[in-house]
């Protein structure tokens, strides 16, 4: 998107975050979204401990054209035998047929010509037997406006397999709070909560949907891991803790560019991936920076896996520990092990601690010393390396 379109918005995001803009409960159900959907593919990290990394997934663009695939990064040598790779969730996108009418033909047009789309999705992690609900945010513009009652196309590709299939139509919600709260989000208007029926209820492993808005084409992913009781997980902060600075992010939306990620994380995370770990990536960044999240996974390299942010303007200090101790409570709750844990604040030291990450060493700090509750500090992601490509598997 251009940057003289973004400009104004982001200078009034970077003066909200600088003060410390938080909501007031865990959720953070304010209205986000100012960055349009997916992004650019990029080529998978190195390969670490004798396992290939595995290819990063094609985001979406503004107008929903399709990303390529991650590239396979290259084998290392040595280490434990691997647990067979997560899919990459890349394939080619459906073919959604042409564009219909807007419901409001006025209305909507006007909406969508304020700008960009700033669409995004809400990555979960189920129990087999729990409600599969896919749930999106609908927004253009620099001033995130929303597409009201108007038609979004749900597609899936069950496991990943690259055979896409319909599953139904849905409306995006007219005003604030037109619908009940379902996984923690409140409806903010311009959302939608597609409820899978009972026989297109996915199974065991992990899913991709595509949401189609059908005016227009534009569109945004949402990801779905089902898991058995006792799956293991690692969480990563990404602010800080994958990018080399804290505010690192906000250069990169001003240039339009990707932030750098700190040497050997992609590599360390890769071989907890690989032995059979399944990512999660929790950040405290406003909603609207889900989709340069993914991007930022993809292009450096970093295993694909669930990413989840506020769903508002973010949040600091306490406020990030009110958003990361229920997301990480909620995971557990639903049969995941958080195994490991990765961040650089005290909010995350925090949050760690009391969702009880054990044992202490697994609470893994980047150049920050966790002086309150005794987590592991680290210099560089190469000390985690060796450690982590001797692990044995714990593939399900």
């Amino acid at each position: 998107m251009a940057l003289a379109l973004r400009l104004p918005f982001l200078l009034a995001a970077f003066a909200l975050l600088a003060c410390g803009a938080e909501e007031s409960d865990p959720g953070y159900a304010s209205s986000g979204g100012k960055t349009g959907s997916g992004g650019s593919a990029g080529s998978g990290g190195s390969g670490v401990g004798g396992f290939s990394a595995m290819g990063g997934t094609g985001g979406t663009g503004a107008t929903g054209g399709l990303g390529s695939g991650g590239l396979a990064g290259s084998a290392g040598s040595g280490g434990q035998a691997s647990c067979p790779p997560a899919p990459a969730c890349d394939s080619a996108l459906p073919n959604v047929g042409p564009k219909r009418s807007w419901k409001h033909s006025v209305s909507s047009p006007v909406i969508v010509a304020t700008g960009f789309p700033n669409h995004r999705g809400r990555d979960l992690i189920l129990r087999p037997n729990d409600e599969q609900w896919v749930i999106g945010k609908f927004a253009y513009g620099v001033v995130d406006k929303d597409l009201k009652d108007e038609e979004v196309d749900v597609w899936l590709d069950r496991d990943c397999g690259g055979s896409w299939e319909k599953l139904g139509t849905t409306l995006t919600t007219a005003t604030d709070g037109q619908h009940p709260t379902v996984e923690g989000v409140t409806d903010s208007g311009g959302r939608v909560y597609f409820q899978l029926p009972s026989s297109k209820r996915v199974g065991l492993g992990r899913h991709r949907f595509q949401l189609v808005v059908a005016g227009d084409l534009s569109s945004t992913d949402v990801y779905f891991d089902v898991i058995p009781s006792g799956t293991k997980y690692f969480v990563s902060d990404v602010d800080g803790t994958l990018t080399t600075q804290e505010t690192e992010e906000y250069g990169a939306l001003l240039t339009a560019s990707v932030s750098s990620a700190n040497p050997s994380s992609p590599q360390a995370l890769t071989a907890l991936a690989n032995q059979g770990y399944r990512p999660y990536y929790l950040t405290a960044r406003p909603e609207f920076l889900v989709g340069r999240t993914r991007e930022f996974i993809t292009v450096h390299g970093y295993p694909p896996g669930i990413v989840r942010t506020t769903t508002g303007l973010g949040a600091l200090g306490s406020a990030a520990v009110g958003f990361k101790k229920p997301a990480i409570e909620d995971a557990q709750s639903r049969g995941a092990i958080i195994e490991y844990a990765f961040g650089n604040k005290d909010s995350d030291a925090e949050a760690f601690f009391v969702t009880n990450v054990q044992p202490a060493a697994h609470r893994i700090f980047f150049q920050f010393t966790d002086a309150a509750y005794g987590g592991r500090r680290i210099e560089s992601y190469a000390e985690l390396l060796g450690e982590f490509s001797a692990l044995p598997s714990v593939c399900p």
